[in-house]
C-alpha cells in the first residue's frame, strides 16, 4: 500500500542502496502505485515513497525553492483555504491540490507546522540547514509505520514486510502480541506480531541528528484533548454541527472524481445530509452480500434518493467465491496479517469501488466518536478449544486492554 521507507545508517555500508529498493518493492501492490527515491550520504539516509498516481502525495520529494529542505509525506491534510492563500501571499510557489505546500509550511511554522496538520499522514521531513531529519505521523497513528532499532542502524517502513525483507531474523511472532490479536482482533500498545518491530506512537516527531542519535518527542497527547473542560449538552451539539459544517468542504476538494461509500450509519448520513447539494453529483454505493439486501443498503438506498443521488450496490459475487484463495492470501499478506481471510471481500468490493472512482469517500466511528458506543474490545474466548499455555496471553490481554483503557 502507499507509504514511505527508509534507512538512517550509523554506519556507512554498500548495501542500504540495495535494501532500500528491495524495500520500496515488497509495497508496489498495484500497477497505478508510482515510487521513488530519496538519499542523503552525509545524514546516512536512504529513504523512498509509494503513492497513488494522482494523489495529494503524487509529488514527492517536495523540496523548497533553496533546496535545503526536503519533505517526503503519504496520506492526505486537510487543510483550511487560507493556510494556503497565505503562504500564496508571501510568496511561495505551490500546487494547493497537493501536498507541495507542506515544506512551505515549514518555512513558515518550523517544528509548530505539525500542529497545524489535519488528517491521516505520515512524513520524514529533511532539514538540510541543521541537519537533521524528522520522522512524524498523525495525532492517533492511523497511518502505520513499522519499525526496528539497533544499534547500526533505524530501519523504516509502512509495512512490515519491507523490514521482514532486508531482516529476516525478525520473522518471530510475538507470544503477548499473538494474545492480544486473538483476543482483541489487533496488537496494542504500538507492539507488532513481530518481536522486535514496532509501531511509531500516533503524534510522533522522532528527529534524527548527524550524530546518529535519536530524539523521541511527541507534538500531540490525547490527553490534551480529552481533559478539556466539559461543555454542555446543547453548546457541544450547536459547537458540533457549526465544526462539521465548516470542515466538511475540505474532504471534497479534489482533482479526481469521488463517490461516496454509504452505510445506514451515522457517519455517512451525517456527509451526506450535511453536504446535500442536490445540483451536484455525488455517486453512491454500498457494499452488499450475494443472496439479499443488508440493512445496510436498505437505509443507504433511502438516504441517496432523499439526497437526490443515485446509488448502486456492489455485490459478492461467483467471481469473488472462485478467486477468493488468492484474495485471502493476498489480504492477510498486503495488512502484515492485520487482517484474516475475513478481510477478503475488502479487498473485492474496493477494487470494484475504484472502477466508480479512484477515490471512495466514506466514515467510520461516528457511533463510536458520539454515542460513545464502544465496539473494540475483548472477545471472550472458549478456553476449552485454547491449549493452556496460549491461553495466558489471551488473559493477559485482556487486562493489557482494561489497563489502557483507564481514564479515556
Amino acid at each position: 500500500m502507499p507509504g514511505i521507507a527508509g534507512i538512517l545508517s550509523k554506519i556507512p555500508l554498500e548495501r542500504n542502496e540495495e535494501h532500500l529498493h528491495r524495500m520500496i518493492d515488497c509495497m508496489m501492490h498495484e500497477p497505478f502505485y508510482t515510487s521513488g527515491t530519496y538519499i542523503n550520504h552525509q545524514l546516512g539516509l536512504f529513504t523512498g515513497w509509494v503513492c497513488h498516481r494522482g494523489s495529494f502525495s503524487d509529488c514527492m520529494p517536495v523540496v523548497n525553492e533553496k533546496k535545503d529542505l526536503f519533505l517526503l509525506f503519504s496520506g492526505e491534510n486537510f487543510a483550511d483555504k487560507e493556510v494556503t492563500d497565505r503562504l500564496k501571499k508571501n510568496g511561495h510557489e505551490f500546487d494547493p491540490s497537493n501536498a507541495s505546500y507542506l515544506i512551505h509550511l515549514y518555512e513558515e511554522e518550523g517544528d509548530g507546522f505539525l500542529q497545524l496538520l489535519n488528517g491521516w499522514f505520515h512524513g520524514l521531513l529533511v532539514d538540510l540547514r541543521q541537519y537533521k531529519a524528522v520522522l512524524f505521523n498523525d495525532r492517533y497513528g492511523m497511518q502505520r509505520i513499522y519499525y526496528h532499532e539497533s544499534k547500526d542502524a533505524f530501519v523504516f517502513a509502512s509495512e512490515a514486510k519491507s523490514l521482514l525483507a532486508i531482516l529476516p531474523e525478525l520473522k518471530q511472532i510475538d507470544p503477548d502480541s499473538f494474545g492480544e490479536f486473538f483476543s482483541c482482533g489487533c496488537v496494542l500498545q504500538n507492539r507488532t506480531l513481530f518481536s522486535n518491530v514496532f509501531l511509531l506512537p500516533g503524534g510522533s516527531a522522532w528527529t534524527f541528528g548527524k550524530d546518529g542519535g535519536v530524539k523521541k518527542d511527541h507534538y500531540f497527547k490525547p490527553t490534551v484533548w480529552e481533559n478539556q473542560p466539559a461543555l454542555e449538552k446543547e453548546v457541544f451539539y450547536q459547537r458540533l454541527k457549526e465544526t462539521f459544517s465548516n470542515i466538511l468542504p475540505r474532504y471534497f476538494h479534489s482533482k479526481q472524481p469521488i463517490a461516496m461509500s454509504l452505510t445506514g450509519g451515522l457517519d455517512t448520513r451525517m456527509i451526506l445530509a450535511t453536504r446535500n447539494d442536490h445540483t451536484d453529483a455525488l455517486p453512491c454505493y454500498t457494499f452488499g452480500g450475494m443472496h439479499r439486501d443488508s440493512y445496510d443498503v436498505k437505509v443507504a438506498r433511502k438516504i441517496a434518493d432523499a439526497c437526490q443521488q443515485t446509488h448502486q450496490v456492489l455485490r459478492l459475487d461467483e467471481k469473488f467465491l472462485s478467486d477468493f484463495p488468492n484474495l485471502a492470501e493476498k489480504t492477510v499478506y498486503i495488512t502484515d496479517g492485520s487482517l484474516g481471510v475475513n478481510g477478503s471481500p475488502e479487498l473485492y468490493i474496493n477494487r470494484l469501488a475504484r472502477e466508480i472512482t479512484p477515490i471512495r469517500m466514506t466514515g467510520n466511528y461516528g457511533s463510536e466518536v458520539l454515542r460513545s458506543v464502544r465496539a473494540f474490545k475483548p472477545d471472550p474466548q472458549n478456553k476449552k478449544f485454547l491449549d493452556p499455555d496460549f491461553m495466558q496471553y489471551v488473559q493477559n490481554a485482556e487486562r493489557t486492554f482494561a489497563d489502557i483503557s483507564k481514564g479515556h
